[in-house]
């Protein structure tokens, strides 16, 4: 089996992975773009993609799809939860840390249920961040 392709940490690489991890807002690839091409102004999106995908593949950084709303990125890659708003597709960490117990007792139970080999398992809290439930508020104060 070939061995796989390594990477050297560029520079370029280097800037998007640092923009990634200080933006605790879990950044789309067009808001990394944007914030990188603020310190390497001749760099193409192609390449700030390109770089996401590898970082990610690496485990450097993580990506986050979630449903209907654009990919992101996150630089914590440690064992968190995320809570989504439906409406503007913002994340957030959860500022819970999943215990090793309670995660190891729910994927078992699972895998003895489905007779499943589960080797982990992804939690996503989901509802309205305060500035879309304010802005909810306030259109339906108006149309009242």
């Amino acid at each position: 089996m070939k061995n796989p392709k390594k990477y050297r940490m560029t520079r370029q690489r280097r800037i998007i992975m640092q923009e990634v991890m200080k933006d605790h807002t879990h950044p789309t690839a067009d808001e990394v773009y944007e914030k990188v091409r603020k310190r390497l102004p001749r760099i193409s999106m192609g390449t700030v993609y390109r770089n996401l995908d590898i970082l990610a593949s690496l485990g450097l950084i993580s990506k986050i799809e979630p449903g209907q709303h654009q990919m992101r990125f996150d630089g914590n890659t440690q064992d968190h939860y995320h809570l989504t708003c439906l409406r503007c597709g913002r994340i957030e960490d959860v500022p819970v840390a999943p215990s090793d117990d309670v995660v190891k007792t729910l994927d078992d139970a699972v895998g003895h249920l489905t007779k499943y080999g589960v080797f982990g398992h992804r939690l996503e809290f989901v509802g309205l961040c305060k500035e879309c439930r304010e802005k909810e508020e306030i259109f339906a104060e108006r149309n009242n």
